[in-house]
């Protein structure tokens, strides 16, 4: 059990490290950081936009970090913010045409890097691990909620 534990637990984290690292890298290239990743290509899923507060919901990021991502991109020219006086938190967060391309460009690496680290599984593995992967997520995010049993 201990072994199975520090093997899922070094590997998770050496996974989010790599992960930080490829995001950076990319991100860089457009003077973002690795978490802004995140952000546009979850902007890009929804070409209407999305409030402030549906990013932080759908994205599992407190909405100080999307403010703080949104008026980052904003001044890149690859955010706007459309209506209800455009109040960060009321108003509709939509990609500009730049933003679009930015947001187009990470999609594109990310799925190279994902496709890279994939290397050598078969289409069955691939669907079993994320199958796995989903469902370990979801039993600790109900631990994490409720609390481990005594």
């Amino acid at each position: 059990m201990v072994n199975r534990f520090e093997k899922f637990s070094f590997a998770i984290s050496e996974i989010h490290r790599f992960w930080h690292k490829i995001a950076s890298d990319e991100m860089t290239k457009l003077g973002l950081k690795g978490p802004h990743v995140v952000y546009l290509v979850a902007l890009k899923r929804f070409p209407a936009g999305v409030t402030a507060a549906e990013l932080s919901e759908m994205c599992g990021r407190d909405k100080s970090d999307v403010s703080r991502a949104i008026a980052s991109m904003e001044e890149k020219g690859l955010v706007l913010k459309q209506g209800e006086n455009q109040n960060l938190y009321r108003a509709r967060l939509v990609l500009t045409d730049e933003g679009k391309k930015a947001a187009a460009h990470i999609s594109k690496r990310a799925g190279l890097a994902v496709e890279m680290g994939g290397k050598g599984l078969s289409d069955q593995e691939r669907k079993t691990f994320y199958d796995a992967l989903e469902l370990i997520a979801s039993n600790l995010g109900s631990i994490s909620k409720d609390g481990l049993p005594e």
